[in-house]
């Protein structure tokens, strides 16, 4: 074929680091989730338990001789495992899509012609759903705490549970990827976003029923492991200091979690190296 036109000339400026480029995928994302009222619906639903809390809190610190309000570590403990409902909701939600709907429009192809790494494409794309799970977890969570000092007007209660604050942040980013990561790599599977969601929750619900069955007829709970959620409840129990629910011991629910996030990364890898664009 002729060349009809000649004046390509090489590039001679200079040339931008990319080393944030995966903000551009998370902040893109972000903005279009936002876009959709729906989802707006489900976030404000999502905050209603802070609110509740947030009441729990005003009358503890008002009315301190009602005994069952009172504040503690356990409190902060219980809001995190509620808000597990909504951050399933919101994996199914937003993460089923995030890499499904790149494959059915070949725009993988597209983000791997460009100077971006596959760790920048999936770290952007984990960006945007841990963003919305760290919005309903570790934020409100952490607002009811500044809440709780703000309304007793000391530091006391935060002086004698300074470690609320690493643990709050902890459970709930162990829970956010252990989320994120599992849900991006079923989506790397399938061009169907209807379809990844599906299994994801057909996998949550499998692994819950096949550790209450075995709890049923064993009587015990050491195989809690085989469950995610209630590998993360066991570590989560530990790290807010209270005792452990289940009798599995805490170091095979922390190998649970690890394995699964590190199976998540593998598949991940192999997935997104498999459409790669060489340029």
């Amino acid at each position: 074929m002729p060349i009809h036109s000649e004046g390509y000339r090489p590039y001679s400026g200079t040339r931008q680091s990319h080393e944030h480029a995966w903000l551009v995928i998370t902040a893109a994302g972000v903005r279009a989730i936002f876009s959709n009222r729906r989802f707006l619906g489900l976030l404000l639903v999502a905050w209603v338990p802070f609110l509740i809390r947030s009441g729990q809190i005003y009358a503890a610190v008002n009315f301190p001789q009602a005994a069952f309000l009172e504040i503690s570590a356990k409190t902060f403990r219980e809001f995190l495992e509620q808000q597990g409902l909504f951050v399933f909701f919101i994996t199914v939600w937003v993460g089923s899509g995030l890499i499904a709907n790149d494959l059915r429009s070949n725009a993988l192809q597209i983000y791997l012609s460009k100077p971006l790494t596959r760790a920048e494409y999936v770290a952007g794309k984990l960006g945007i759903l841990t963003f919305f799970l760290l919005l309903v977890t570790w934020a409100p969570a952490m607002l009811l705490l500044l809440m709780q000092i703000a309304l007793a007007g000391n530091l006391r209660f935060l002086s004698a549970n300074l470690f609320l604050i690493p643990a709050i942040t902890v459970v709930s980013f162990v829970l956010v990827l252990l989320s994120s990561f599992a849900v991006l790599a079923l989506s790397s599977f399938s061009k169907s976003a209807r379809f990844v969601a599906i299994t994801y929750a057909g996998l949550f619900f499998f692994t819950e029923a096949l550790f209450g069955v075995l709890r049923g007829a064993t009587g015990r709970t050491t195989m809690s492991w085989l469950s995610p959620s209630a590998s993360v409840n066991q570590l989560g129990d530990v790290v807010f200091r209270l005792a452990p629910r289940f009798e599995t011991p805490v170091l095979a629910s922390l190998a649970a979690v690890v394995t699964l996030i590190g199976l998540a990364l593998l598949v991940l890898d192999r997935r997104v190296r498999a459409v790669e664009v060489v340029a």
